[in-house]
C-alpha cells in the first residue's frame, strides 16, 4: 500500500528538529570545555563559542527546518509529496 506525504506541519516538525539539533549540539559543548580549561588565547575563545553549540544549533536548526518544511509544502502541492510503501502488521 502506497502512501503520500503531502504536507508537513511547519511548527510541530520544527520543534522536533530543534530538539534533535540541541541534543547534537552537546557534542560541541564536550569539545569546548577542554578548550576553555586547557587552551590559551584564541583556543579559549573558540571553546566559549563551542560551549554555546546547543543554542546556536537549536536556533539555526529551527530556521533551516522551517524553511525546508515551507518549501516542501509548496513543492508537494505542485509535484506530489514523498511516496512511501507501508504494510499493516497485525
Amino acid at each position: 500500500m502506497k502512501k503520500q506525504l503531502i504536507s508537513i506541519s511547519i511548527l510541530q516538525s520544527s520543534k522536533i528538529a530543534t530538539s534533535l539539533y540541541v541534543v547534537m549540539g552537546f557534542i560541541y559543548t564536550l569539545i569546548g570545555i577542554p578548550m576553555i580549561v586547557f587552551g590559551e588565547g584564541p583556543f579559549r575563545v573558540i571553546g566559549f563559542i563551542y560551549l554555546l553549540g546547543p543554542i546556536i544549533m537549536g536556533v539555526v536548526g529551527f530556521l533551516i527546518f522551517v524553511i525546508f518544511a515551507a518549501v516542501y509544502n509548496l513543492l508537494a502541492r505542485q509535484f506530489g509529496g514523498f511516496e512511501v510503501e507501508v504494510k499493516n502488521i497485525d
